[in-house]
């Protein structure tokens, strides 16, 4: 028996509204990845809904600019062009570098404690190879020393702009020479952390995410752009 919008919970009077918000978490969370097609049939089985709302929801999120709509073919999620990467990467390496900066002075005991028993998973994740796991650990990390610098306001605005390229982020592929280089930034950052040093750690965050343009640039960006960026 197919299953209807009540199975999933989701009110009639407040549909429209609930679609855009799930379709928005799949891109955001990379379930839905760059350039990839929007199924329909997929997403209203899944969502147990008609294509009328999912189809207003689908141009909604066009207008917000996470999806394309293509001419008689449906809408695919959106791709961004390498000075939009540059822009984003520049504006999130500052908001961790200040949040480094602020974590310094605020982090407790108990949540560098944390942060360490996370960076010692992810390295035991590396040497065996295990990438999920390691970029898990990985994103964990990142996100306590947010949480340590005990600015929401940061905080908020960090997760908006981050959103659109946090898969990739943390789940590019990488050589064994830009991995390794990865690792060996994170082992900095922890013992700059325990030294509460908020000026060498906010340079090496700052450095850390920026080099992390080029592999990103390689999901996000159309083969076209590339060649004309370059």
């Amino acid at each position: 028996m197919a299953k209807t919008e009540s199975d999933f919970g989701i009110n009639r009077r407040y549909l429209h509204d609930e679609v855009v918000e799930r379709m928005r978490e799949l891109i955001l969370s990379g379930e839905l990845e760059p350039r990839s097609r929007v199924n329909e049939g997929e997403l209203t089985e899944r969502f147990g809904i008609s294509r009328t709302p999912l189809r207003e929801a689908i141009k909604i999120l066009a207008t917000e600019g996470l999806l394309e709509l293509l001419p008689n073919r449906g809408a695919r999620v959106a791709s961004l062009t390498l000075a939009e990467i540059e822009e984003m990467i520049e504006v999130i390496a500052g908001l961790e570098a200040t949040a480094a900066e602020l974590a310094c002075h605020f982090i407790s005991d108990k949540e560098i404690a944390a942060i360490e028993v996370e960076h010692d998973a992810m390295i035991a994740a590396w040497r065996c190879g295990d990438r999920d796991q390691y970029f898990a650990r990985n994103r964990a990390i990142h996100d306590a020393m947010m949480t340590a610098s005990r600015n929401a306001i940061l905080s908020h605005i960090y997760s908006g702009l981050s959103g659109r390229i946090q898969r990739s982020r943390y789940a590019v592929h990488q050589t064994a020479e830009q991995w390794a280089s990865a690792v060996e930034e994170h082992k900095r950052m922890i013992v700059l952390l325990r030294a509460r040093n908020a000026a060498e750690l906010s340079t090496l965050m700052r450095a850390h995410i920026r080099a992390k343009k080029a592999v990103i640039a390689a999901t996000f960006v159309e083969p076209a752009d590339t060649v004309t960026s370059a």
